[in-house]
């Protein structure tokens, strides 16, 4: 049962949160928490999503807040770093702030920048992670097929582990995935899944050959749980640009799955000057602990009155569609 507004009300903190680059077209994060008999939890939809989307973020929150989660089968998750698309000679600076990270996600496909920008910022994560890291490209279906096609044979040499969303549709992914095949370089849907009416039909129609899940966009844990199940693909479990507490959830969801693989997104803690918590990467991983916001984080990174009016408002128009 969704519990009252009055019961979210209660708890509900709006935080702004700086970040040490510009990252998926922002420099302060802003995100609404708020604790039920659970602990606390994240309702964080990005500001253009529209009531009807953004009420599944808030399920999710509700979820992890008022429902006991499914019994973590693992106390740690590895995780990856996060490139933002910065220039090459960014790369070195950005990666020191993954402590022992393995693995490097590469923003890719930014409005406004080359492929040779994205050659350039690819070539330099591989010469500071040397030829054992990993690295995977996330395009945020940025490319139609044939722009994807270049862009994967310009980056293979760079041993890439796996190319994220690299067009909008599913019959697009599926028509990249069937081109390059013969490469041995797998297609992960994003978009394609937590932005989906239909969250399998990726699955369905062959279009990739793992899917990148995340809690809030899926409704919570449990929820997202049964779309892995269903789909019978790999996961990885990924943020989106979440606080500590965010990834807390996320945490909890990826240690929950049967079967890890795959690095996971949720070292994006580094991505931030401050947070209400630290969920930074230690030794290449995170833990799965529920976290609590530190009080004091609380007061320094709240918003404003103005953003704090209408991240409430929008908790409100929200938890009405949730009935």
């Amino acid at each position: 049962m969704t519990p009252p507004l009055a019961d979210l009300l209660a708890t509900a903190r709006v935080l702004a949160l700086p970040l040490h680059t510009r990252f998926r077209g922002v420099d302060v994060r802003e995100v609404l928490l708020f604790e039920g008999p659970q602990g606390w939890a994240e309702f964080s939809p990005f500001v253009e999503y529209d009531d009807a989307e953004a009420s599944t973020w808030l399920a999710a929150a509700i979820d992890f807040a008022w429902t006991e989660q499914p019994a973590p089968l693992r106390d740690r998750i590895p995780v990856n770093a996060t490139v933002p698309a910065v220039d090459a000679g960014a790369v070195a600076g950005v990666l020191a702030r993954y402590d022992g990270c393995r693995t490097a996600k590469v923003k890719v496909g930014e409005r406004g920048q080359r492929l040779a920008d994205d050659v350039a910022r690819v070539r330099a994560v591989r010469e500071v992670m040397g030829p054992d890291g990993r690295i995977r490209i996330d395009a945020n279906a940025a490319w139609n097929v044939d722009e994807a096609e270049h862009a994967v044979h310009a980056l293979a040499e760079f041993d890439l582990e796996y190319v994220e969303q690299p067009c909008e549709s599913v019959a697009e992914l599926a028509e990249l995935r069937r081109r390059v095949k013969y490469m041995g370089i797998p297609v992960a849907a994003d978009e394609s899944v937590r932005k989906a009416a239909d969250p399998l039909a990726v699955a369905a129609a062959g279009a990739a050959d793992l899917l990148v899940i995340k809690a809030q966009p899926l409704g919570g844990i449990h929820r997202a749980l049964s779309i892995v199940a269903e789909s019978a693909l790999p996961a990885v479990v990924s943020s989106a640009l979440d606080s500590a507490i965010g990834l807390s959830q996320g945490a909890a969801l990826a240690a929950a799955l049967p079967e890890l693989d795959y690095d996971c997104g949720l070292g994006t803690a580094s991505l931030f000057v401050d947070d209400v918590s630290d969920a930074r990467p230690v030794g290449g991983s995170i833990s799965v602990e529920r976290v609590t916001p530190d009080a004091a984080a609380l007061d320094r990174l709240s918003a404003d009155t103005e953003r704090r009016n209408w991240w409430l408002a929008r908790l409100e128009r929200c938890h009405a569609l949730l009935g």
